[in-house]
């Protein structure tokens, strides 16, 4: 069975790296998506977010499985071009919930043979997003803790260029 796990990953964090690890155990073949979201003004080109979730992902035990593709268009017809039966998505709190059920009814009446399963996020990274990190790295914070190690000194070289 194949899934996809879609999102902007601006930059890709240890949330998200979480998420694909835990998929990627499920499902015989992983996509991640880096998708254009029209309501978010991104750091990184997309080209740059690739090769950063390409390092990220080749740090994992076991990531033969996984692929990333940059999509267009609505998410549910990315994952039928891609031949994915379910879209894989991470909760982090309740607004994500909210939000994330909302886009999971509409993808149902779109493709009512995809399905979308959530994965919870673990504690340590229910608080973590994107924006947390670009905000901390931009007033020159760790964010060690927060993003793979692969990655580091292409996030701080990026968000140093934007002072």
């Amino acid at each position: 069975m194949k899934a996809c796990y879609p999102g902007t990953f601006d930059p890709i964090t240890n949330g998200h790296l979480d998420v694909i690890e835990r998929a990627s155990r499920m499902f015989d073949e992983l996509d991640v998506l880096i998708m254009r979201n029209v309501r978010k003004t991104t750091t990184f080109t997309e080209e740059e977010r690739k090769n950063m979730l390409e390092k990220a992902i080749a740090t994992l035990p076991d990531h033969d499985n996984i692929h990333v593709l940059i999509g267009t268009g609505l998410t549910v017809e990315m994952a039928r071009k891609v031949g994915a039966q379910a879209i894989v998505r991470g909760i982090r709190a309740v607004t994500d919930y909210e939000y994330e059920l909302q886009q999971a009814t509409g993808n149902q009446v779109l493709a009512p043979e995809i399905e979308t399963l959530f994965i919870i996020a673990r504690p340590e990274y229910s608080f973590l997003s994107s924006s947390i990190v670009k905000e901390i790295a931009f007033y020159d914070g760790d964010i060690s803790a927060f993003i793979p190690d692969v990655i580091l000194d292409e996030i701080h070289g990026k968000l140093t260029q934007k002072q």
